[in-house]
Order: structure tokens, then sequence, then C-alpha cells
């Protein structure tokens, strides 16, 4: 997680723990509601302002801003926040909890002590998705794999809880104005003829004729997401995209009762580096389209951005990190639309045996094939 620079008031420590009213138990967040429930008594409480104001509500933040170190206090928290020694996994943790595994891969933790301070979160995708409904995606996709394990399935139907994470995002806007040089090129044909079966044949070869050109593109960037996160591998997170960001809410902290929430370890400047080549990436397009003709080159692009703006965000993620057979397994679930991914597990066994048919099949058909000669 990044530092940042000492500020003249010190924050209060998030806290994602809500008692009940009426029995004084810990009320979680549920999926799909803007809700919380205590599992002990029952009680329902509705969280204010869930689900009723616009995405367009969540204000941004001043990049250049955040990098002078000159944001308000009031969007900087601190948060008691524990760092696993083998994934590097910065996750938030309840003041009375002292030791756990962590979420990501399942190794032991002991929580400390320290508080982390950072930008607070503007914005959370609250869960969609109960516990159980991530699970049967989970199960379903493990059983629509070829040659996985039979075993690690229904270890997994039948294993303990996953986990709700709220994973961190950067998300980006820029007004950016680009100037280009390049070249459109023209395809033409010329006749040619060549010798084919001892025969003279013509034939049309494609040539192109290139022209210097020269332009400006402009394009506003809005929402460009970047994960902050480097606790899972970033092939998993970016499969479970897309993400209904016009869904999110202003950060509250009841979306997270329930659940945890994990500490940014991709700083603000590294992940608008990122952003950048995002943007560079879909302006090279822009620029494509603009030069035209039948085929494109770039030589130069010049890009000026203003009005650089960011987003903490947090969106959810169920996770589940099992060890099977010495092996470490971990599953990803988009919070909203049940998208899965997660590590490829394959059996042996079954691929074995499937060889071996192959095999036998091979022979019979060979033999067969002999037989009729």
């Amino acid at each position: 997680m990044t530092d940042l620079p000492d500020l003249d008031q010190r924050t209060t420590p998030a806290d994602h723990r809500f008692p009940c009213d009426n029995c004084g138990a810990d009320f979680r967040f549920e999926p799909g509601t803007g809700t919380l429930t205590c599992d002990h008594c029952g009680n329902t409480s509705m969280i204010d302002g869930a689900a009723t104001q616009a995405v367009s509500a969540i204000a941004e933040l001043d990049y250049r801003a955040a990098l002078n170190a000159e944001l308000p206090n009031a969007d900087i928290e601190e948060t008691r926040v524990s760092t696993c020694p083998n994934c590097a996994a910065q996750v938030e943790f309840d003041a009375d909890i002292h030791a756990t595994e962590c979420p990501f891969c399942a190794t032991p933790v002991v929580t400390d002590t320290g508080a982390h301070r950072h930008i607070k979160p503007r914005g959370v995708l609250p869960f969609a998705l109960a516990e159980r409904d991530a699970r049967a995606a989970m199960t379903d996709w493990l059983g629509s794999l070829w040659f996985a394990p039979s075993g690690l399935q229904d270890y997994a139907r039948k294993g303990r809880a996953m986990q709700g994470i709220y994973v961190p995002y950067w998300t980006f806007d820029a007004d950016t104005r680009s100037t280009y040089t390049g070249e459109r090129g023209t395809v033409y044909y010329e006749t040619r003829t060549v010798m084919r079966d001892g025969k003279r044949h013509q034939v049309q070869v494609a040539k192109v004729r290139w022209r210097g050109v020269r332009g400006r593109v402009a394009r506003f960037f809005d929402d460009v997401l970047v994960l902050a996160s480097t606790s899972l591998p970033k092939r998993f997170t970016d499969a479970l995209e897309p993400w209904d960001l016009s869904a999110m809410e202003p950060y509250t902290p009841e979306f997270l009762a329930g659940f945890r929430a994990e500490g940014y370890s991709v700083a603000l400047e590294a992940g608008f580096e990122e952003a950048r080549a995002i943007m560079d990436r879909t302006i090279a397009r822009d620029i494509k389209f603009d030069i035209g003709g039948d085929r494109q080159r770039i030589h130069s692009v010049d890009t000026k951005l203003g009005a650089i703006t960011f987003k903490h965000v947090l969106l959810p993620v169920w996770l589940a990190a099992y060890k099977y057979r010495g092996e470490t397994y971990r599953f990803v679930v988009n919070g909203r639309t049940g998208r899965v991914q997660g590590e490829r597990p394959w059996s042996k066994g079954k691929i074995a045996i499937a060889v071996l048919c192959g095999l036998l099949v091979a022979g019979a058909v060979g033999f067969i094939m002999a037989m009729q000669q």
C-alpha cells in the first residue's frame, strides 16, 4: 500500500461493523438488496440512500492534487491491514481478529496492529450475488472443465464458505487531444504474367500507394478501470469484466458489513501509467480511423492530457482458495454477474485414461483398415 505524507489531522480507522439495534449482534450487508440483516434475530435496516443516487453523484478527485499530497483530510482514511507473507495481499481486519487465513491463498496470517493511511474509496459496487449462488457458479464451472479432478469439485461444493472480498480499483478520467503524423495507404492492383504448368497466366498483384498525412483527434476518457491489487493474477480479474459501473454507489461502509476489503497495493501514479497505456491504444485506433484509406501507418503521436481525475473504488469478488492434495487452487467469481475464473486443475488419472482410450481406438481403426486391405 502506498504511504501517504503526514496530514495535519489524523483520520479515524474505518469501521465495517454495525451492531443490530435490536439485539446488539453484528449486521451484515445482504447481497442484491440495499439492506443490512442481523443473522441473530433477523432484524433488517435499510442503508441510507442505497440504490437512489446515480453514478454521476460520485465525485471525482483531482489527480495532480493527489500526487502533490493536497487532497482534503476527508478523502484519507486509516485502516488496520495485514500483509500475507505468501502472496502479499493487504487485507483489512476487524480489531478483535488476531489470526486468520489469507482469503487469497489460504496461508495462515497473524494480524498486526498497525494503521495504514490511504486514499478513501469514493465508490462501491455492492454484492448482488449471495455466497450460495457464487459457490454454485464455481462448482458448475469446475464441472464443465475437461480432465478436472472430480474430487476437487466435490471438495469445493461441500467445503467451507467462500469469502466475499471488495477488491480495489482505480478509475481515471481524462480529456485528450492528439496530433499525429502518418501515412495513408491505397491498395491498387498490377497485372503480371506468371508461368504455371508450362503455361502463361495473368494474375493480379496487390500493391500499396502511400501518402503522408497529419491530423488531430480528440477523445474524453471516462472511468478507465485499472486493478489496484497484485494479490490475484491479472488474467483472472481481467476475465471477470465487464463490470456494471453504472450501478456503483457512493461509498458508505455499510456496504462492507460482513465482508472484507483489500487495501490497494498499486500506487496511484502506477495505476495511471496503466490507464495511459489503455488510452494510448484507443487513441491509436482513433488515429487509424481518421487516416482512412485501405492501410494506415502511424509515425508520431503527441497527446496532451487535461482534466485528469480519478476515483478509488471497490468491486465485489467471491473468492475461494482450496488446498487439495498438496496444491492450492484459487477461484474468483464476479459478485455481480457470477462469471468465474480460476486456476485450471488437471486430473492425471483422467488424462491417462483418455490417452489409453485414444490409443485403443486408434489401434482398433488401424486393425480394421488392415483387415480390409
